[in-house]
């Protein structure tokens, strides 16, 4: 079960009998850092201590290395100078485009949102772009994704076209769902996005079930080239749920290709995190079901690419799931129906100074990777890429009445279908005396 995780705290699972040597640090260690963010045990978080007087002993030691810090651990690794940076001027350009396609698109939802373009809850995932980056940027076309109701962006950086998802926000026919699913329910088998789920948990045995296909096409099909992974990502608040706990042992049983992938944005809803779980640690729940578990700063895309590639390689190589805590921060409220008045003012400022996609461009710029002109393009690029997809999707047309009913039975006669094999919902009374949108 040894991994190669550096940087970042990782907790093993115990051996059933224990041979550390005296020498060996304890399991769990922490690696030596200075960083550590709000949520970390060194720094409070700016919350009324009326609420949390026990804030800080229920919170153990717990540090995150900033990527500076892994720069110089790196630089004394070794002496050739390529091997100083975390990642090439090619994937920094592909990492800081698709953070910028997800901030630019979210920004774009709440203006259509408020327009009246949008209808239902619209959760936006302004703030975690690091996340979503810095794990699906790693996968192959035939690797899985499943989400949760804040599933926008993650479709767009498995490749879902923007005009699509942007349309079915709409409620368009030229979504991907077709207008079906909306804004919680991003689906597209072309590009194995499995669904946004919008019960929480809803979607990790989902996740679960696609990553055991994936050994069984291996294993009993025999189907050697079948590598694929799954990604399942769910929040903080979804982790004192029984599904969490239940897939948990049943990956690590059946050692399936899966990483968990925890986005601790330390809120759900109005809930804070501090308060609802009895450890606020989640990573430490992965050794107990016999699994690897990370923490790692999720405002950080180099950190946690860092911590993904890892944790894929070892889902590729047949070693088993992982599950990764990414803390991290939502800007906006927890919806866009949501004034976002419970959180500190002092909390919402300390994380804008940590925006990820600046913490990007001020790596690469310090590091001689791209120039200021480079950038710009690419948010000219995605600008109009963004304005494209809402004029697409605000031309395209409105599902027909005779959608109203697919999908929603696997054999809707009886009930959809009526004695002269038509839908229901195409007769002008189907809908009498109820409201007309």
């Amino acid at each position: 079960m040894a991994t190669s995780f550096s940087a970042t705290k990782v907790l093993q699972p115990l051996p059933l009998k224990s041979t550390r040597s005296a020498e060996k640090p304890l399991l769990g260690q922490s690696l030596k850092g200075s960083s550590s963010f709000l949520g970390s045990s060194s720094h409070k978080l700016s919350l009324k201590k009326t609420f949390y007087p026990h804030q800080s002993q229920r919170r153990s030691n717990k540090a995150v290395v900033a990527v500076s810090d892994v720069v110089k651990e790196k630089k004394s690794k070794s002496k050739s100078s390529s091997s100083n940076l975390l990642i090439t001027k090619e994937e920094g350009l592909v990492l800081y485009e698709d953070m910028v396609l997800g901030r630019a698109f979210e920004d774009m939802c709440a203006q259509m949102y408020y327009r009246g373009k949008m209808f239902g809850f619209v959760h936006l995932y302004n703030g975690q772009e690091a996340v979503s980056t810095g794990f699906i940027k790693l996968l192959k076309k035939e690797d899985s994704v499943v989400s949760t109701y804040r599933d926008h962006v993650h479709a767009l950086s498995k490749g879902v076209p923007a005009r699509q998802v942007m349309s079915e926000l709409f409620g368009k026919t030229t979504g991907c769902c077709r207008g079906q699913g909306g804004s919680m329910h991003m689906f597209s088998k072309e590009h194995n996005v499995l669904g946004g789920f919008a019960f929480i948990g809803e979607g990790i045995p989902v996740a679960t079930g696609a990553a055991f296909t994936s050994k069984y096409k291996r294993e009993v099909l025999k189907e050697a080239d079948c590598d694929h992974v799954t990604l399942a990502f769910f929040g903080d608040g979804t982790c004192n749920n029984g599904q969490f706990y239940e897939c948990l042992n049943m990956a690590a049983l059946w050692k399936l290709p899966i990483i968990f992938v925890v986005e601790n944005n330390l809120w759900a809803i109005g809930m804070s995190h501090l308060r609802s779980t009895s450890d606020p640690e989640i990573w430490k729940k992965g050794p107990a079901f016999g699994m690897p578990g990370v923490h790692v700063d999720g405002m950080d895309v180099l950190k946690v690419r860092e911590v993904a590639m890892e944790a894929v390689g070892r889902a590729r190589r047949g070693e088993g799931p992982t599950l990764v805590e990414c803390e991290t921060y939502r800007f906006r409220g927890h919806s866009l129906a949501d004034p976002d008045e419970l959180r500190d003012p002092a909390e919402k400022n300390h994380y804008a100074t940590r925006d990820p996609i600046t913490a990007l461009k001020k790596y690469m710029f310090e590091n001689n990777l791209v120039n200021e002109a480079e950038l710009k393009a690419i948010d000219k690029k995605i600008d109009e890429l963004v304005e494209e997809s809402v004029e697409f999707a605000d031309a395209s047309p409105v599902p027909a009445r005779n959608q109203l009913l697919e999908n929603v039975f696997a054999d809707p006669r009886g009930f959809g279908i009526g004695p002269d094999g038509r839908y229901r919902c195409e007769d002008p009374k189907f809908t009498e005396g109820t409201a007309q949108v």
